[in-house]
């Protein structure tokens, strides 16, 4: 069930500037964990804000490139690819363009095209997409875990391999939910209605 709120925009705007004020900045980048869990999905969360504010004109020339919202899959996985690089999260703290990139990248280039993306999709992309999205949880949980060393300069060891072990368990809960829903039946997409028809004049 879709949420529709009175005022996306503004609330999208609200939420970014909370996000950018200095004390939550700070917190949200103290860890890698925090960084990672909290920070980016909230910025992509201000995209899906974002999804709800379009008029309907523009929605309309969006879906016609957007097939069964394909085109905006591809177009946020791709944008959140980067920012999973230890490198890119470094720099988004250190580096002030970097970081600029981070904030506006975010909303607009993952959670604005997901958003718009994933009414579109029909059974099979959306399970692709499940399957690798829990898939990336479980890589890089892995590789945070056991990596005998920092891939993030800023954070320490301890900080990454905290992050690994939640990514594990955040992965293997999406599974533990994807796999119910599809033994009990419910990973389906909402009912189409199916227009009605006067009866026959007798």
């Amino acid at each position: 069930m879709t949420m529709h709120l009175r005022h996306p925009g503004r609330l999208a705007a609200l939420a970014l500037v909370v996000l950018l004020a200095p004390p939550l900045r700070h917190a949200l980048e103290s860890s890698m964990t925090a960084q990672m869990l909290l920070q980016l999905p909230l910025l992509i969360g201000v995209g899906g804000l974002l999804a709800q504010a379009l008029p309907a004109p523009l929605l309309a020339r969006i879906a016609r490139w957007n097939h069964l919202g394909i085109s905006g899959l591809v177009l946020a996985s791709v944008a959140s690819a980067f920012w999973m690089l230890p490198r890119a999260l470094d720099a988004s703290v250190t580096e002030p363009l970097v970081a600029a990139a981070k904030y506006l990248s975010l909303p607009l280039l993952v959670g604005l095209p997901f958003a718009l993306s994933w009414p579109r999709m029909n059974f099979i992309v959306r399970g692709m997409f499940l399957l690798e999205f829990i898939a990336t949880f479980f890589r890089l949980g892995w590789l945070y875990l056991i990596s005998p060393e920092r891939l993030c300069n800023l954070y320490l060891l301890d900080d990454q391999q905290q992050l690994g072990k939640y990514m594990l368990v955040i992965g293997s809960a999406l599974f533990l939910g994807v796999a119910g829903k599809l033994v009990w039946g419910r990973f389906e997409s909402p009912p189409q209605t199916r227009p009605t028809f006067p009866p026959p004049e007798g």
